[in-house]
């Protein structure tokens, strides 16, 4: 298993982040002083890494990149998941909870390809169709506002391991301490400031404002990168 470094400061505390730019800022100085490895990249899951990714690139002077991964959503529930799908076209199923949800294969297939436009969509949207960049050799750092499940940050780890990188990071806000062991246990290091053992986690409550951003903040956020 990666190590996993957290402040003690936030453990188990609830709305420790103004939003998602503060919690951007916050990751990026906590990092700053302790990841020294060259050729640094930070890679952003949108919507909510964006904001997250934006500041810590700022902060470390690293370039700034997306990873589009989209939940494969169960039917009939936006809100929740049964897998992943990555920029490159690779599918992740949570298995077990596919089992439990009693979901036919055709329900499966359905949602697969739901999703998979959903990213096509997206990869044109965001980054005007460029490849993903090349990291053989580097050391991404995977951004997202926080990690629930952890299903859609285990999805983008394998993908990134296809590009032969030197080592990967994840650095999260906000994360249940058992998501963070599960993908912890996939890379060398998770960076997370605020781990909580609590049941009933949700990332929103890490932060005093939350909302869902949309397509269109995430467009703002990027152009102001000049992405």
């Amino acid at each position: 298993m990666g190590k996993i470094l957290d402040n003690p400061r936030f453990r188990e505390r609830r709305f420790v982040f103004s939003n998602r730019q503060d919690a951007g800022k916050q990751l990026g100085a906590f990092i700053r002083p302790r990841l020294k490895y060259p050729d640094l990249v930070v890679v952003a899951i949108p919507a909510g890494g964006v904001p997250v990714g934006k500041e810590i690139a700022l902060v470390l002077g690293a370039p700034f990149e997306l990873a589009i991964v989209r939940k494969i959503q169960i039917p009939g529930n936006t809100e929740a998941g049964f897998g992943a799908i990555t920029w490159d076209g690779q599918v992740l199923i949570n298995e077990r909870l596919r089992a439990s949800l009693g979901l036919s294969q055709d329900e499966v297939d359905a949602a697969v390809a739901l999703t998979r436009k959903n990213v096509h969509d997206r990869i044109a949207q965001f980054t005007g169709g460029r490849p993903f960049p090349d990291l053989a050799g580097k050391t991404p750092i995977l951004v997202d506002d926080g990690l629930a499940s952890g299903f859609t940050m285990l999805a983008a780890i394998m993908s990134i391991r296809t590009s032969h990188p030197a080592r990967i990071i994840i650095s999260v806000p906000t994360a249940s301490a058992s998501s963070a062991e599960l993908v912890a246990a996939e890379v060398d290091q998770l960076i997370c400031l605020n781990i909580r053992s609590s049941q009933r986690f949700a990332v929103a409550d890490a932060y005093e404002h939350w909302y869902d951003l949309d397509d269109r903040e995430v467009m703002k956020e990027l152009v102001s990168m000049d992405y």
